[in-house]
C-alpha cells in the first residue's frame, strides 16, 4: 500500500556533494521525506527515511539563512531545509515531528480528531462557527499587536476569541470557550503565533488554547506576518517596501528572455501594491518588482508559447505598462488564492 502524503510543497535543500542551496518539491510521506528537482518528475531525487531521526528547528549552523531546519537520520546524515517563511517552517516541522512520534508509537498518521480529544459536542459546526469569527463587521477583530520588538499583522489575542465566543452566545461561560477554541485550534480554523501559544499548542495540556491577552492567533488564509519592529532612526524604507506584508511562498516564474521556468519566492505587499520575486536559494535583495496599481490578473490554460503545459494552474499579471508576467502554481487551489490576494491588493492599494 502507497504511504500516504501528508504534505507537500517547495522548499531549498542543501545538497549533500556540494553545498548549493536549490529549489525542491518536497513530499513528507508517513515513513520518509522525499525531494524532486521539479513536481512533475515521476521519480524523485532522493529520500530521507525518518524512523530513528531527528529534527532540529530552529537550526542556526548557517548565519544568514532564515527558517532552516534539519534532520538527522540514524546514519548520522544531516538534511538542511528553508522554507520561504516562518509560518511554513513551523507547519513542516510539526508535520515531521508527529510522523516521526507516530513510527516510534507503531501508529498511523492521521489528525488530531477535536470530538474524540476533547469530546466536542456533536452539535457543534466548527466550518460555521469559522465563518460567523471571519465576517468582517461581526466577527473576531484582526489587529496588529506588537511583542517582544515584533510586530505581528493580522492576528488577535486568545482572550479576544473567548470574548467573541461568550458575547456571541456561542458558549456559556469562558471554561466552555477554551473548549470550543481548543477545537477550532486543532482542526486548523486558528493557528498560534509567537512563542506562547506555540508553546501550548506542543505541550500536553487538555486545552491548547490559552485564554490570555499576551497568547496570539490568526486565521490560516488571513495573511498573518510577523516581522521585527523598527526603530525611528531606521533609513526609511523606498516606497515598494512600506506596505504590508499580506501573502508570501514559492511560485514559477517564466523567464522575459529565455522563457525557462524557475522557482521564486514571491512576496506581496498592500498599500502601496508590490509584488517581489527573489531567489529562493538566497540573496536578500529582490530579483525584481512587479508593480500591482492597474494591472489585470487572470488564469491562463496555456503558456504564453501556446504549447500545452506539463503543470496547470498557470496564471497572468499585466501590468499597467502592458508588461506580460507568468507564474504558476502548485495547484488550482493556490493559484485561486493567489489572485484573490493579488486583486485585494491592487484594489486597495495605491
Amino acid at each position: 500500500m502507497e504511504p500516504k502524503r501528508i504534505r507537500e510543497g517547495y522548499l531549498v535543500k542543501r545538497g549533500s556533494m556540494f553545498n548549493t542551496w536549490k529549489p525542491m518539491w518536497v513530499v513528507l510521506l508517513e515513513d520518509g521525506i522525499e525531494f524532486y528537482k521539479k513536481k512533475s518528475d515521476n521519480s524523485p531525487k532522493g529520500m530521507i527515511p525518518l524512523k530513528g531521526s531527528t529534527l532540529t528547528s530552529p537550526c542556526q549552523d548557517f548565519g544568514k539563512r532564515m527558517f532552516v531546519f534539519k534532520i538527522t537520520t540514524t546514519k548520522q546524515q544531516d538534511h538542511f531545509f528553508q522554507a520561504a517563511f516562518l509560518e511554513e517552517r513551523d507547519a513542516w516541522v510539526r508535520d515531521i515531528k508527529k510522523a516521526i512520534k507516530c513510527i516510534e508509537g507503531g501508529q498511523k498518521f492521521a489528525r488530531k480528531s477535536t470530538r474524540r480529544s476533547i469530546r466536542l459536542p456533536e452539535t457543534i459546526d466548527l466550518g460555521a462557527l469559522y465563518l460567523s469569527m471571519r465576517d468582517t463587521e461581526k466577527g473576531v477583530k484582526e489587529l496588529n499587536l506588537e511583542k517582544d520588538k515584533k510586530i505581528f499583522n493580522h492576528c488577535f489575542t486568545g482572550n479576544c476569541v473567548i470574548d467573541w465566543l461568550v458575547s456571541n452566545k456561542s458558549v456559556r461561560n469562558r471554561q466552555e470557550g477554551l473548549v470550543i477554541a481548543s477545537s477550532l485550534l486543532n482542526e486548523g480554523y486558528l493557528q498560534p503565533a509567537g512563542d506562547l501559544s506555540k508553546t501550548a499548542v506542543d505541550g500536553t495540556a487538555e486545552n491548547p488554547f490559552l485564554d490570555n491577552p499576551d497568547a496570539f492567533y490568526y486565521f490560516p488564509d488571513s495573511g498573518f506576518f510577523c516581522e521585527e519592529n523598527s526603530s525611528d532612526d531606521d533609513v526609511i524604507l523606498k516606497e515598494e517596501f512600506r506596505g504590508v506584508i499580506i501573502k508570501q511562498g514559492c511560485l514559477l516564474k517564466q523567464g522575459h528572455r529565455r522563457k525557462n521556468w524557475k522557482v521564486r519566492k514571491f512576496v506581496l505587499r498592500e498599500n502601496p501594491a508590490y509584488l517581489h520575486y527573489y531567489d529562493p536559494a538566497g540573496g536578500e535583495d529582490p530579483l525584481g518588482v512587479i508593480r500591482l496599481r492597474g494591472c489585470v490578473v487572470t488564469s491562463v490554460e496555456s503558456n504564453p508559447d501556446g504549447k500545452k503545459s506539463e503543470e496547470e494552474n498557470l496564471f497572468e499579471i499585466i501590468t499597467a505598462d502592458e508588461v506580460h508576467y507568468f507564474l504558476q502554481a502548485a495547484a488550482p487551489k493556490e493559484r485561486t488564492e493567489w489572485i484573490k490576494a493579488i486583486q485585494a491588493a491592487f484594489r486597495t492599494g495605491k
